[in-house]
C-alpha cells in the first residue's frame, strides 16, 4: 500500500500541473466592441468591425460588438478583458453606464479608443482624462507624416520612425499630459496643425486602476485595410489587456 502510495501522489501531481497547463492555454481574451453614435458617424466604423473581429478570430480572442449602452452593467462588462470603443461620439452613456463602465476600469479593465473615440463624453472629466484628450477639430483630409518618437511598445514597435499616411488629422483640447507619447505629426508635413512641435497622435497609460491605449488615426475605411495600421491597433489591444 505504501509503495502503490509513493508511485500515485507524484502522477497526480503531475496530472494536476498538466491539466492546470492545458486549462490556461486554451483560455482565450474577451473583446467588446462599441461602436454607437449621438452624433458624426463614421463609414469606417463597420470595416473596422469587420477587420477587428478579424484579427481576434486570428488570435483566439472571442469577440462581441454593441451599440446598445443599456449593456453597460456591471455583470456584463466583467466578462471582457478589453473595450473598445471605435469612432463612439456624442454624450453615450447616462450616469449609471458611466458607473458601470467606471468600475470596469477600476477593477483593472482596459480600454482602446480609435478616432472620434475622444469626440465622445465630453461632459464626463474622467473619461476625458482616460481617453487623453478630447476633439477640437480637423482640416481637410490629406497625407501627414506621423513621427514614431517611441517604439517600446506594442502598437508601434513595428513602424518605421516616419510613417507617412492619408488621414484626417484630429487637433485636441484638454490633453492629459499624463499619457506616454508613441506618435506625433509632423506639422510642417500638412495643413491645419494647431499644436506647433508637440502634436501627440497616439498613446497610452495606466489610469485609475486599469489600462487605456488611444490612437487619432483611424477615420477612413482604407485604414482598416493597411497592415501596418492594424497591427498598430491589435498591439493598442494587447497592451490594454496587459501582455
Amino acid at each position: 500500500m505504501e509503495f502503490i502510495k509513493k508511485l500515485f501522489t507524484p502522477l497526480l501531481i503531475l496530472f494536476v500541473l498538466f491539466t492546470s497547463c492545458s486549462q490556461k492555454v486554451e483560455e482565450s481574451d474577451d473583446l467588446l466592441i462599441f461602436s454607437k453614435t449621438r452624433g458624426y458617424r463614421h463609414k469606417s466604423i463597420e470595416p473596422g468591425k469587420a477587420a477587428i473581429i478579424k484579427m481576434c478570430q486570428e488570435n483566439n480572442f472571442n469577440v462581441d460588438t454593441t451599440e446598445d449602452s443599456l449593456f453597460f452593467t456591471p455583470e456584463n462588462l466583467k466578462k471582457y478583458d478589453v473595450i473598445v470603443f471605435l469612432s463612439t461620439s456624442g454624450d453615450i452613456l447616462n450616469e449609471t453606464q458611466q458607473a458601470a463602465f467606471k468600475e470596469y476600469i477600476q477593477n483593472g479593465g482596459g480600454y482602446v479608443g480609435i478616432h472620434a473615440a475622444c469626440d465622445t463624453e465630453y461632459e464626463w472629466p474622467w473619461y476625458g482624462k482616460m481617453v487623453g484628450g478630447y476633439f477640437e477639430s480637423h482640416p481637410k483630409q490629406q497625407d501627414a507624416v506621423v513621427k514614431v518618437i517611441n517604439k517600446n511598445h506594442s502598437s508601434t514597435s513595428h513602424l518605421p520612425d516616419e510613417w507617412a499616411r492619408w488621414d484626417e488629422w484630429y487637433n485636441f483640447k484638454e490633453l492629459n499630459p499624463e499619457v506616454t507619447v508613441l506618435a506625433k505629426l509632423d506639422e510642417s508635413s500638412y495643413e491645419g496643425g494647431k499644436h506647433g512641435d508637440n502634436h501627440p497622435i497616439a498613446w497610452y497609460q495606466e489610469y485609475d486602476g486599469g489600462r487605456a491605449f488611444y490612437t487619432g488615426m483611424g477615420h477612413t475605411a482604407e485604414s482598416f485595410e493597411d497592415p501596418d495600421f492594424l497591427q498598430h491597433v491589435w498591439g493598442g489591444i494587447e497592451y490594454a489587456i496587459g501582455k
